[in-house]
């Protein structure tokens, strides 16, 4: 007779190992990529909810304001595409995000296919920067139809792979913190322009060399340093103006009495004006400083209101002022 193991149990008592349920592969490539796709959105909701008065600058050059101001359709712009992003970083891929993320997406890439398409046909500049990454990032509409047709579409694809249809539509917990997230982007864009975030939000900030700043492209390349080409060496002090801002004209007796110091750095004025304008400033004003004309294109990064200011030392940004610096 076979003795019994007083410490091995009946096979119908043996407990069952609880096992994670396993997904396929299809389903971790489908979360990757849309997963992928959210980040890219959230990213470039950053990039605009920093200067939404940039966004909203890009709108309107592009025509989309015709039945809402384009300040109400930048913050719209915002909120769906951070609460798509959301969605998608959270896994949710119900029809109710897949197919509005997929008119997202078209939509980007025929405005750069159709900005790239004016730009071949003389019909925009070439050196002219768009995209889904607002005003931060420079690219060609060439370079921004290319790499937003690979950053968006892929991705777009596989969210569509390896979906889990089981579950509720809206699951509570992720759809709630999407729409919450959305309408947090809409807050933080709206108090954006009054947060200290110009170095965030702009392409100068300390340490850029000034021969980087630049604006066109190939032939029509302009660069800071060539149009002031002394801030190659020696300390400086630069204001970006426009010539009539109030803000501006009143600092004017401050910033000449500044200017006839000799013990203080350089004082140098960027504006995007036009000979006459100039003209009618000096005789206006009798500025004690040097105006120098520069392409709205070159300097409308750097800013997100004028005045703005920033110091240079030997062709280097030491510091950034948000409107004009202390002395005026």
């Amino acid at each position: 007779m076979e003795a019994i193991d007083a410490n091995r149990l009946p096979e119908d008592r043996v407990p069952e190992v609880s096992r994670a349920p396993s997904h396929p592969l299809w389903w971790w490539l489908g979360t990757f990529g849309g997963a992928f796709l959210g980040c890219v959105l959230l990213v470039a909701v950053w990039a605009k909810a920093l200067d939404p008065a940039g966004f909203a600058e890009q709108i309107h050059a592009e025509g989309l304001d015709g039945f809402l101001p384009a300040q109400a359709v930048a913050l719209i712009a915002l909120v769906l595409e951070a609460g798509l992003g959301l969605a998608l970083l959270l896994g949710l891929r119900r029809p109710w995000v897949l197919v509005p993320a997929t008119l997202l997406v078209a939509f980007f890439v025929s405005l750069t296919g159709r900005a790239w398409w004016q730009a071949a046909h003389g019909l925009r500049d070439q050196s002219a920067s768009c995209g889904c990454f607002g005003n931060l990032v420079q690219r060609t509409p060439a370079e921004a139809f290319w790499q937003d047709l690979a950053l968006l579409v892929p991705p777009l694809l596989l969210a569509f792979v390896g979906r889990d249809r089981r579950g509720p539509r809206f699951p509570p917990l992720r759809t709630a913190v999407a729409v919450v997230g959305a309408l947090a982007v809409a807050a933080f864009a709206w108090k954006a322009p009054e947060l200290p975030l110009d170095n965030l939000a702009t392409r100068l900030r300390p340490g850029v060399a000034v021969q980087g700043i630049c604006a066109g492209d190939a032939e029509s390349r302009v660069c800071l340093d060539s149009i002031v080409p002394e801030l190659r060496t020696g300390r400086h002090l630069v204001v970006m103006a426009k010539l009539d801002e109030p803000r501006f004209t009143k600092a004017v007796d401050a910033m000449n009495a500044y200017a006839g110091d000799r013990r203080n750095p350089t004082l140098w004025v960027l504006s995007p004006v036009t000979p006459e304008e100039k003209r009618a400033f000096f005789w206006k004003w009798g500025p004690a400083f040097d105006v120098r004309e520069a392409p709205p294109e070159m300097l409308r990064p750097l800013y997100r209101r004028l005045p703005r200011a920033f110091a240079v030392e030997d062709g280097k940004v030491t510091r950034t002022f948000g409107g004009l610096p202390p002395p005026f």
